[in-house]
């Protein structure tokens, strides 16, 4: 199974919001990049949720509860909170390592649902 990383502005909506929801619709999602990557999700999927802005870091993790793809345009996508990461990624950590060379989470950085290797996925979680 494929798992993701999905982009906030903390300020719009942060891990802790999520925390505080326990689940919610992911929307806002127009790039046709990000929208492919949302279609390919089942329930199940594991992802990382990442701060963008100032914060630039990856600091928790979530799985897609639902997708609703009966909207032409965006699927509907459910998804509940995971737990905080032990220890956050920042941007520049990323970008050091090896692992995320040719990451679309650097090579396309406006995209706001990345593909994660099943290898990018544990360095998160480590």
């Amino acid at each position: 199974m494929t798992h993701f990383l999905f982009k906030s502005e903390p300020d719009a909506y942060s891990f802790d919001d999520f925390l505080r929801d326990g689940e919610t619709v992911w929307d806002g999602v127009t790039a046709p990049a990000a929208v492919k990557n949302l279609r390919e999700m089942k329930p199940g999927t594991k992802w990382i949720f990442y701060h963008t802005g100032n914060e630039r870091m990856a600091v928790g993790t979530g799985t897609v509860i639902s997708v609703d793809s009966t909207d032409p345009k965006v699927p509907i996508v459910r998804v509940k909170a995971g737990k905080p990461l032990k220890q956050p990624k920042t941007l520049a950590e990323i970008k050091a390592e090896r692992l995320f060379a040719r990451s679309p989470l650097l090579l396309i950085g406006r995209l706001s649902i990345v593909p994660l290797t099943k290898e990018q996925w544990d360095w998160f979680l480590s």
